[in-house]
């Protein structure tokens, strides 16, 4: 089960976290220098909970999702795995052990089972990608002073980091692990024949120059003047002119598409690009960069209303290998994607780091574009942005026709469906006095269920930063409560106040739920942890995994996630389970941003269906509130 599990990392909720301008003091400025260090050491470890607690939750949540026989048959199970002296109560003692020693007990463990383990493509399946509004111009002069705007915003933001001045982020009052911010620039994914790795510049020698591609061609950009000082915006934008006319030819391999190949292929195809000492660099300048910047050709064009949901295959994949597929290096952490047309967006390799950096430097960079630039321009002459160069070989030109042909094969396969949904946002919600996230998320289910006539094992990520290291856990959206709501919620034989109480009742369970899952004490990284630890211990897997139960429960027909942004933008990602859908949302003030997706060659499942249901829904659920006067919520 751990490659679904792994395929459920690269959809992320996000909470709205509350920045506060008041940096931790370092205690002892002597032996801890920076700031950011002083606040990680007062982080609380991430809990082991209970094994008694997590074996009950687990069975609740698998009551709305499995037939009785295979309930009954997991209480035997687990019964036997809790017994004194037993299975379960020795892993979890082993489980306790590792939490003492280290500073987490899951995230090495997370960042190698959900990343760097899984062999499937990161295009799709893995990483995310963020469709920002449309900008106003559609020639290259526009792109390019819109490019050198959002490469000086990035920079800026990149000082606060460097320099730790980054606001302490919070949530329910509790500071967050702010680790992950220093994850995400200068990073990059390495591929491995089994395993790969992620590769950070180091400290000691930190990297002044981005990577800029154009027309397949990737070129060095410096970034900094020789004062250290980064280059104005007026410079960015005279030194990516040089780029664009230095990449006019169309006919060029696409190199970077080999890097959307699955992982052990394309293991395989840079051990054989890196033999040449010149691919060796040009590959090393790549992944050491601070960032990418992809100026896209124009992609084809459609109406206004499914302007969105091109964008957002562009943004995830680029379009296939006519488009700009190739124009990529999809094992880059941070990929800034500029179109001609004035697409723009972003996506992001997940193995550093989850969404909150991204989200909070996409807020950063947006705003910093608006302003005008006040600085002036020195004088000085600058050097030509460096063509990186590539010897391909019969045998390079063999891997990169197969990574377009499994790329075209991605992209016919993915259905994307971007809505604005302009009824109603956050308000009607509150106005109720219910969560936001827990309302759609009632949505989503009911959707589900008018469609399917069941209900399904949803995922939900919950962010464990309030703990050192903390990445993520599940919320599992479908409970006992929601099943209730959504059953009834069509019964005429139900009265709208009676609904009304279920559709709070499953509201209020969902936010229990969230609230123990980002206080560590969810089931699903438990289970997992207690799951590897039987492989560290090289003892026979308990049969609760080999369970049909547990299949069931990690096989997510929806994989959803909140990403809220100050800025009016939606996040984008593939389903999980050949049979499901990915659903990413930005609950905005008045309206929603939604995206879904659902694969093609799967006959049950239309992305712009479940999109319609989901409207719907949202739309009935109000109407029930509202008009229910006498229900007090």
């Amino acid at each position: 089960m751990l490659s679904i599990l792994a395929r459920t990392m690269a959809k992320d909720l996000w909470y709205k976290v509350k920045p506060c301008g008041r940096l931790v003091r370092p205690v002892a400025p002597t032996r801890i220098p920076g700031r950011y260090l002083s606040h990680q050491e007062g982080l609380p470890k991430l809990p082991v909970p209970a094994l008694q607690q997590t074996c009950e939750r687990y069975l609740a949540t698998l009551e709305p999702i499995v037939d009785e026989e295979e309930l009954s048959h997991t209480k035997e199970l687990l019964a036997e795995f809790q017994k004194a002296g037993g299975v379960g109560e020795r892993l979890q003692k082993g489980l306790e052990r590792r939490a003492r020693k280290t500073e987490n007990w899951l995230s090495d463990w997370w960042l190698t089972t959900a990343y760097l383990d899984y062999r499937m493509p990161v295009v799709v399946h893995s990483s995310p990608g963020v469709v920002l509004p449309r900008l106003e111009f559609s020639d290259r002069q526009g792109q390019m002073r819109f490019a050198a705007k959002l490469i000086a915003g990035v920079l800026d933001f990149k000082t606060m980091i460097d320099n730790e001045t980054l606001p302490v982020e919070y949530l329910g009052g509790k500071q967050l692990c702010m680790n992950q911010y220093y994850q995400v620039l200068s990073s990059c994914r390495v591929p491995g024949l089994k395993r790969d790795s992620v590769n950070h510049a180091h400290r000691s020698r930190p990297p002044t120059h981005i990577t800029v591609v154009h027309n397949f061609q990737f070129f060095v950009l410096d970034v900094y003047n020789s004062d250290g000082t980064p280059l104005t915006v007026d410079q960015l934008y005279m030194q990516l002119e040089k780029v664009w006319s230095s990449s006019l030819q169309t006919n060029k391999e696409p190199i970077g598409i080999l890097t959307s190949n699955q992982r052990n292929s394309w293991g395989k195809a840079y051990n054989n690009l890196i033999k040449d000492k010149t691919n060796k660099d040009s590959v090393r300048a790549i992944q050491k960069s601070i960032f990418t910047v992809c100026l896209d050709a124009p992609m084809p064009c459609v109406s206004d209303e499914l302007y969105r949901s091109r964008a957002a295959v562009q943004m995830l994949h680029g379009g296939g290998s006519r488009w700009n597929s190739g124009n990529r290096w999809f094992d880059k952490t941070l990929q800034f994607i500029i179109g001609e047309d004035g697409s723009c967006g972003l996506m992001y390799e997940h193995a550093p780091a989850e969404g909150p950096p991204i989200v909070s430097l996409i807020d950063h960079v947006v705003e910093y574009t608006k302003k005008s630039e006040m600085v002036r321009t020195p004088m000085v002459p600058l050097p030509m942005p460096q063509k990186l160069r590539f010897n391909i070989t019969p045998e390079i030109k063999k891997d990169i026709e197969k990574a377009k042909q499994n790329m075209n094969i991605m992209v016919h396969d993915l259905d994307v469906k971007v809505i604005v949904f302009s009824h109603f946002g956050k308000n009607v919600p509150k106005t109720h006095k219910m969560s936001p996230d827990a309302f759609i998320q009632m949505g989503l289910q009911l959707a589900y269920y008018r469609m399917y006539q069941r209900c399904c094992a949803t995922y939900e990520s919950a962010s464990l930063r309030m703990f050192k290291l903390g990445r993520t856990d599940t919320i599992r959206s479908c409970s006992i409560d929601s099943a209730n709501f959504v059953k009834a919620m069509d019964d005429p034989a139900k009265q709208n106040i009676e609904k009304v109480t279920l559709l709070e009742k499953a509201v209020k369970a969902h936010r229990a739920y969230t609230d123990m899952a980002i206080h560590g004490q969810a089931i699903d990284r438990h289970l997992l942890g207690l799951k590897l630890q039987a492989i560290e211990d090289l003892t026979s897997m308990p049969e609760i995994f080999m369970d049909t139960s547990y299949a069931v429960a990690n096989h997510y027909n929806l994989s959803t996630s909140q990403v809220p942004a100050k800025t009016d933008c939606v996040m984008c990602f593939g389903p999980v389970a050949p049979d499901g859908y990915g659903v990413c949302y930005n609950p905005m003030a008045e309206h929603i941003n939604f995206a879904v997706s659902a694969f093609n060659s799967c006959n049950e499942t239309n992305a712009a269906h479940m999109a319609e249901r989901l409207e719907q829904a949202l739309l009935d659920m109000r109407m029930l509130l509202e008009s229910t006067p006498k229900a007090k919520l």
